[in-house]
């Protein structure tokens, strides 16, 4: 703690956001830059407390006070090296996580918590400044070679750990560019595909052989895979969405969130979207917000995410509704501290303008006389509590039918599972009762040689999710090819998390 009386001397401020006006403009990233002033008063807040219940809120364990404590004394080196230490991508879970440790902040029993996230995001951010991040390459290499099937967070990091032990790694993806979702599904206004590359730039230097245009199954099949590594890690996300099989499913302008979504990245990569982020052609050719009424089905982050795009498109109006009741304005008490809580959050999205609507269930599509979608039928519902037992029932409020004008309606209602046809299935995979993948840690049930990581394996969850599943299953993996695993961090250096024959 750099400064006892911080939490009481300065107050919780974020980052200026760049104004509505001009943000929607473009898809630069809608916060301004971290002010090395403002970093260091908001680190300064973090105060004794004891047992530092962030910890426990972080899924990668963040060592939270120690990097505060180097940021307030304006030793960016050491911060970087305590951030870094537990987490492989600072500068993605900076921007786009949505910071369980804050949750978890003891300060934020009654005070506002501690800025963690801005903080990370300052650290990252000044040590790419100060040169600080450079290729780290091992002592020595195994001679073992390993695939990483998928190319978002967890494979990034699950490559990135397993090079780092000395083991040859080769980075697959279907998609022409590397990053998974990263790259073709979260807005450049969240977070800047300049921020991808920097980093794929140094792991590339560290040794990382990244292949993409390979669809692994098809292009690669299950025992090529096998038989040309000594271990495989696959990493390839929660890929099938969730449907909305009613009436009127068939109309054009009915698409799923992804297939937006991914569009549009490659419009500002200036990347013509003739095939979406599965590798597949788009069936529908170019969907666009502009001039229309817009529809949302999900309340999550993938369908706030369809609101600011669809407000940059210049859409007529963006109207997002959502199965559940309204969550409580402040945390509620079924969700107490140090628990995530269940409030209600309003993104920069919805900051943008979005007519945003609970307890909504949509009964059908409505078309005109050319099968081409001109609204949705949706009717209120009353959320009840079954008094035997406990669970929340709905039902339709009478009279409450109505429908709305919508041109173009995106489902982001979430995914189901990864994408079993295939590679999958010709591995001889199980899969557990949601339909991921079955393993006993992160090692497969079926083949020793085959690993899971991610939400192919966890379901649908965060990015730092992501990370610490591809870190746990690069441990797993190198204990199975060595006999050894992970040093561990915390016991033998705080700042060497690497394997132990590294």
């Amino acid at each position: 703690m750099g400064k006892p009386t911080g939490f009481i001397e300065f107050e919780r401020e974020l980052p200026k956001k760049r104004a509505v006006e001009e943000r929607l403009h473009d898809y630069k990233e809608i916060e301004t830059a971290p002010i090395e002033s403002k970093s260091k008063e908001q680190a300064a807040r973090c105060m004794d407390c004891g047992i530092p219940f962030c910890h426990n809120g972080c899924p990668l364990g963040n060592i939270i006070p120690e990097f505060n404590d180097a940021v307030y004394d304006g030793n960016w080196g050491l911060a970087y090296e305590i951030l870094a230490s537990t987490n492989n991508f600072p500068e993605f879970t900076g921007r786009i996580c949505p910071a369980p440790c804050e949750a978890s902040c003891v300060l934020g029993i009654n005070k506002p918590p501690v800025a963690i996230e801005f903080i990370e995001k300052s650290i990252i951010e000044k040590a790419f400044e100060l040169g600080l991040v450079k290729p780290k390459f091992p002592q020595k290499r195994t001679g073992k070679k390993v695939a990483v099937v998928g190319s978002g967070p967890a494979g990034m990091a699950a490559a990135n750990q397993l090079n780092q032990a000395g083991h040859t790694v080769s980075l697959l993806e279907r998609a022409d560019k590397i990053g998974g979702l990263l790259r073709y599904g979260i807005p450049d206004f969240k977070l800047e595909k300049r921020v991808i590359d920097r980093r794929l730039a140094v792991m590339q230097e560290e040794g990382i052989e990244f292949i993409t245009n390979v669809n692994v199954g098809v292009d690669i099949k299950a025992d090529e895979l096998l038989n040309d590594y000594d271990a495989v890690v696959l990493t390839m996300g929660s890929t099938v969405p969730r449907d909305l099989n009613i009436e009127g499913r068939q109309l054009k302008g009915v698409h799923y969130a992804m297939e937006f979504l991914s569009q549009q990245n490659k419009r500002v990569a200036d990347i013509f979207p003739e095939v979406d982020h599965q590798g597949k052609k788009y069936a529908h050719g170019q969907l666009l917000a502009t001039g229309k009424n817009v529809v949302v089905i999900g309340g999550g982050d993938t369908g706030s995410d369809c609101v600011g795009t669809s407000n940059r498109h210049g859409a007529k109006s963006v109207t997002q509704i959502e199965l559940m009741p309204v969550p409580p304005k402040d945390r509620d008490t079924s969700t107490p501290w140090p628990n995530w809580p269940m409030m209600l959050r309003t993104s920069t999205s919805h900051e943008e303008g979005c007519d945003r609507h609970w307890s909504i269930n949509t009964k059908s599509f409505v078309g005109d006389e050319n099968g081409n979608l001109a609204g949705l039928k949706i009717v209120e519902l009353d959320w009840q509590k079954d008094p035997e037992t406990g669970r929340m029932q709905m039902k339709e409020v009478a009279g409450s039918e109505q429908v709305l004008p919508c041109e173009l309606a995106l489902l982001a209602a979430g995914f189901l599972h990864p994408q079993q046809e295939g590679l999958l299935k010709d591995l001889d995979l199980e899969f557990d009762e949601r339909g991921n993948i079955k393993a006993n840690g992160y090692q497969s049930t079926t083949n020793e040689k085959v690993f899971a990581a991610g939400d192919c394996r966890r379901g649908q969850s965060l990015v730092v999710w992501a990370i610490s599943e591809g870190r746990e299953a690069a441990r797993a993996v190198d204990e199975y090819l060595m006999g050894e695993s992970f040093l561990e961090a915390k016991a033998v250096s705080m700042l060497n998390p690497v394997f132990a024959h590294a």
